[in-house]
C-alpha cells in the first residue's frame, strides 16, 4: 500500500513539476552571453546563463509567467510564457546593448545617432533616473544631475532657474522635444507642470549650442524627450504626498482616436497650501501653490511612413509667499506683505516630415505666457508670445559625408507695465517686437572608423541688433573597441537679454532697477574636452565621464548689487567674464543589483573689469552629486541621492549687512524604498533632506519691516527689506509615500 501510495505521489509531482524552461542568452551580433539573470517574475523561481549563455529553469508549475533576462551592459527584456502539464518550452532572447555609449541622442547634430557616433559630448538622464528622488517638477529634479543646479532666486516666491556649470539660467536653453519652449519670460515659470509620467529622457548639452538653436543657448540645453504614444503604457498614475502638506500627481494615458491616430495625454496636479514658518521670521518657509498642467501628443501614420506629430500643453498656476497672515485682500496694498503670482501658459509644437523624396522635416512651435503678479505694492503684469518655424533638410552625400541644412524664424513679442516697453519717450507704452529669422549649416564629416569632424555655422539677423554669426567645430575619436572615446568641442553662443524677463530680482521691488546704456547681444566662446573610458569585467559595468571646459563672455550682462545698495544696475561689463572648471562622472553597474552614479565639478566663474578679477555671485566652485541604489530582489530596493555644494558668494545690502558674506557647505540627502507588488503596482516612500538642512533664519533681510516704514535706506541700506539673498530652499526634513500605478 505504502508503495502505492509512494508512485502515485512521483507521478503526481512529474505531472505538476516537471515543466521546464531553456534556451540560449545572445545579443544581436548573435554573441553568447553569459552569466545572464534568468528569472520568472513574482516568484523564486530563477537561475543564470553558463558560460555559453545557455540557461534552464525547472520544476515550474503550469500557469502564466513573465520571463525576465537581465545583465549589466543590456537592456532587460521580458516575455509573457504560459506553461502547460509536462512542458518543455524553449525560449532564447535577444539583448540590445544598453550601456549609455549606445543610447540614441538627438540634441547635438538635430538628427537620431547613437551616443557613441554623436561628435558632440551628451549626458542622457532617463525617467528611472529620477524615479529615484521623484518630486513635483522637472526643476527639482535636475538636483542630482552633475554640474547642474536649481537655483532659488527669492526668499518669498520660491521663483528659480537652472544653472549650468556655474552659469544663471537665462543662459540655459530648455526644449520639448527638440522644440523651444522654455525661454524669456517662462525661464522662470515653464520648468514647472511638464507630466514627468510623460518623460522619457532628457538630454543635456553643456556649452554653447547656438549654431542650432540660436540665442540664449549660450550655457546649454536641456532637451526634454516625452515618449511615443505608440509605445507608451495604456495608463500610468505615480501620486505621491509628503509630510509638509505637499500633493503631487501625475496620470499618463494613452489612447487612440482612430486607427491612424496615436495619442498620449498628460495631466499633472501639485497642490500645498500649509502656512509654514521653522525659521520664525514670519514668511512662509514655502510658497503655497496650485498648479495644473494638461499635455496632449499626437502621432499621425501616414502612408509614405513619414513622421507627423503635434503637441501641445496648457498650464495654469496660482502661487503666492509672504507673511504668515496675508490674505488675498492684501494683494496689492501695504498691509501686509506678499507675493502673488498668476501663470497662465499655452503650448503648441509639432514636426511634419513633408512628402518628399528627400528628407525635410518642418518643425515648429508657439507658446503664450500670461502673468498677473503683485510683490509687495509693486504690480508686475506681463504677456509673451513666441511663433518659432524652422526647415531642416538632412542629407548623406556619400559615405563620409552627412549634410544638414535649416532654415528658421522666430518671433517674439513681449509687453508688461513697467519702464521695459515704454518709448524713447518713457510716456507712451511700445512692445517689444523681435523678428530673428537664421539659416545654419553642418556637416558631419566621417573620416574613417575611429575619426569624426562636426563643421557648423549659422548666420542670424535681429531685427534690433542686426547680424549675429555662431561658428562650431568637433571632433571625436573612438578606439577600436570603442571603449574609450575622446571628444573636442570648440564654439560660439549669443543671447539677447531682456532683464524683466529672466531676472526675478528686477521683480521684487526691494531695489531699484536701473539701465546703464543700452544693452548689446552677449557673446561667448567655448571650447570643451570630454572623455570617457568604459571599463567592462565580469561582474560590473564602469563608465567614466570627464570633461574639461573654458568659456569666455564679451558684452556679458550682470546683475550690480554692490555699487549702491539700493538698486540693482544693469550693463554691459566694461571688460570680459570666464567660466572654466573640470568634471567627473562615474556610472558603476554591478552584477549584485548594486548601481552608483556619482560626479563632481570644479568650476570658477570671475568677472574681470577694470583690471579687477572678482568672483561671480551665488556661483559655488564645488559640487558633488551622487545616486547609490540597490535591488535586494526584482521586487524591492533602496535609492539613496544627494548632494554637497561648497561655498558661495552671496548679495550683501552693505559693509553693515549683518548676514554672511558666503554660504556654508551644505548637502541635501534623500532616501527612498520601493517594493514592487507586481508589473502593475508599485509602492515607495522615503526621507528628504535627511540632515535637515536650512540656509540662516536671517536669509530674509528687514523682514519684520518689508515695506521699510520709517527707514531711510539711502542712510542705512543694511535695514532695508531684501528677500534676494538666497541660495537653498527653506524646505527642512520632511517624509513622502507614493504609488505608481501602470497598465501595459
Amino acid at each position: 500500500m505504502n508503495r502505492f501510495v509512494f508512485i502515485v505521489f512521483i507521478i503526481f509531482w512529474e505531472i505538476g513539476f516537471s515543466q521546464t524552461v531553456s534556451g540560449i542568452i545572445s545579443d544581436k551580433n548573435g554573441e553568447r552571453i553569459p552569466f545572464a539573470n534568468i528569472y520568472l517574475n513574482n516568484t523564486n523561481i530563477g537561475t543564470s546563463s553558463n558560460e555559453n549563455g545557455f540557461y534552464e529553469l525547472k520544476n515550474i508549475k503550469k500557469g502564466d509567467y513573465t520571463l525576465v533576462a537581465s545583465v549589466v551592459g543590456f537592456q532587460s527584456k521580458s516575455i509573457k510564457i504560459s506553461i502547460k502539464n509536462d512542458q518543455q518550452l524553449t525560449q532564447n532572447f535577444v539583448l540590445n546593448e544598453a550601456d549609455s555609449l549606445e543610447e540614441i541622442v538627438i540634441s547635438g547634430s538635430l538628427r537620431p545617432v547613437s551616443k557613441l557616433e554623436s561628435p558632440v559630448p551628451i549626458e542622457i538622464y532617463s525617467n528611472t533616473f529620477f524615479k529615484k528622488n521623484p518630486t513635483p517638477s522637472v526643476f527639482e529634479s535636475l538636483q542630482n544631475v552633475n554640474g547642474i543646479r536649481p537655483q532659488l532666486n527669492c526668499n518669498v516666491c520660491n521663483t528659480g532657474d537652472i544653472h549650468i556649470n556655474g552659469l544663471e539660467g537665462p543662459y540655459t536653453f530648455v526644449l520639448i522635444d527638440g522644440m523651444p519652449i522654455v525661454s524669456g519670460l517662462s525661464t522662470v515659470y515653464g520648468l514647472t507642470g511638464i507630466p514627468q509620467a510623460l518623460i522619457e529622457r532628457v538630454e543635456i548639452v553643456k556649452g554653447p549650442a547656438s549654431t542650432l538653436y540660436g540665442s540664449e543657448a549660450v550655457g546649454g540645453i536641456i532637451n526634454i524627450i516625452t515618449k511615443k504614444p505608440g509605445n507608451s503604457p495604456k495608463l500610468t498614475t505615480d501620486s505621491f504626498a509628503s509630510s509638509w502638506g505637499e500633493i503631487n500627481i501625475d496620470i499618463g494615458l494613452r489612447y487612440k482616436i482612430s486607427e491612424k491616430v496615436d495619442a498620449l495625454l498628460g495631466v499633472n496636479y501639485f497642490n500645498f497650501q500649509q502656512r509654514i514658518d521653522n525659521n520664525n521670521d514670519n514668511f512662509t518657509d514655502l510658497t503655497l501653490q496650485n498648479r495644473i498642467s494638461i499635455f496632449n501628443k499626437i502621432n499621425i501614420e501616414r502612408k509614405s511612413k513619414k513622421a507627423f506629430s503635434i503637441a501641445s500643453r496648457y498650464v495654469y498656476e496660482d502661487r503666492w509667499g509672504g507673511e504668515l497672515d496675508w490674505e488675498r485682500e492684501f494683494r496689492g496694498t501695504n498691509e501686509k506683505y506678499g507675493e502673488s503670482i498668476y501663470t497662465n501658459r499655452w503650448e503648441t509644437f509639432g514636426n511634419y516630415q513633408l512628402p518628399t523624396s528627400e528628407n525635410i522635416n518642418f518643425q515648429f512651435s508657439l507658446n503664450g505666457h500670461y502673468q498677473n503678479s503683485f510683490y509687495g505694492t509693486d504690480s508686475y503684469n506681463a504677456s509673451q508670445f513666441i511663433a518659432f518655424g524652422q526647415l531642416v533638410y538632412n542629407k548623406q552625400l556619400n559615405k563620409k559625408h552627412y549634410l544638414l541644412l535649416g532654415l528658421a524664424y522666430r518671433y517674439t513679442f513681449y509687453d508688461d507695465n513697467t519702464f521695459a516697453t515704454l518709448d524713447e519717450n518713457g510716456i507712451t507704452n511700445s512692445p517689444s517686437k523681435i523678428h530673428l529669422p537664421g539659416i545654419f549649416i553642418q556637416d558631419e564629416i566621417k573620416l574613417n572608423e575611429q575619426n569624426n569632424l562636426l563643421f557648423g555655422a549659422r548666420w542670424d539677423y535681429n531685427s534690433i541688433h542686426g547680424s549675429i554669426f555662431s561658428p562650431r567645430i568637433n571632433y571625436k575619436w573612438n578606439s577600436k573597441e570603442q571603449t574609450d572615446v575622446f571628444r573636442l568641442s570648440i564654439g560660439n553662443g549669443f543671447r539677447v537679454a531682456n532683464i524683466f524677463t529672466e531676472d526675478h530680482a528686477a521683480l521684487t521691488g526691494a531695489r531699484e532697477v536701473v539701465f546703464e546704456g543700452e544693452l548689446k547681444p552677449e557673446t561667448s566662446w567655448n571650447a570643451n574636452l570630454n572623455y570617457v573610458k568604459k571599463i567592462n569585467t565580469e561582474n560590473s559595468l564602469i563608465t567614466l565621464d570627464a570633461s574639461a571646459f573654458y568659456t569666455y563672455f564679451i558684452n556679458r550682462i550682470l546683475p550690480d548689487y554692490e555699487t549702491d545698495s539700493n538698486k540693482i544696475i544693469y550693463s554691459n561689463l566694461d571688460g570680459f567674464s570666464v567660466s572654466k572648471g573640470i568634471s567627473l562622472n562615474a556610472e558603476m553597474l554591478f552584477t549584485n543589483g548594486l548601481s552608483i552614479n556619482a560626479g563632481t565639478t570644479l568650476i570658477d566663474v570671475s568677472v574681470t573689469e577694470n583690471n579687477l578679477k572678482t568672483r561671480q555671485i551665488l556661483t559655488e566652485s564645488f559640487s558633488g552629486v551622487w545616486s547609490i541604489s540597490y535591488k535586494f530582489s526584482s521586487n524591492f530596493s533602496i535609492d539613496y541621492t544627494g548632494n554637497i555644494y561648497g561655498p558661495m558668494r552671496l548679495p550683501l545690502l552693505g559693509e553693515n549687512d549683518p548676514r554672511p558674506e558666503f554660504s556654508s557647505w551644505f548637502s541635501i540627502q534623500n532616501i527612498q524604498l520601493t517594493k514592487k507588488f507586481s508589473n502593475n503596482w508599485e509602492l515607495y516612500g522615503g526621507i528628504k533632506n535627511l540632515l535637515d538642512f536650512t540656509p540662516p533664519a536671517n536669509s530674509i533681510n528687514g523682514a519684520n519691516n518689508p515695506f521699510d516704514i520709517g527707514i531711510d535706506t539711502d542712510k542705512n541700506p543694511e535695514l532695508a527689506f531684501d528677500p534676494s539673498y538666497v541660495y537653498v530652499s527653506n524646505q527642512g526634513i520632511r517624509g513622502f509615500i507614493g504609488v505608481r500605478h501602470t497598465l501595459f
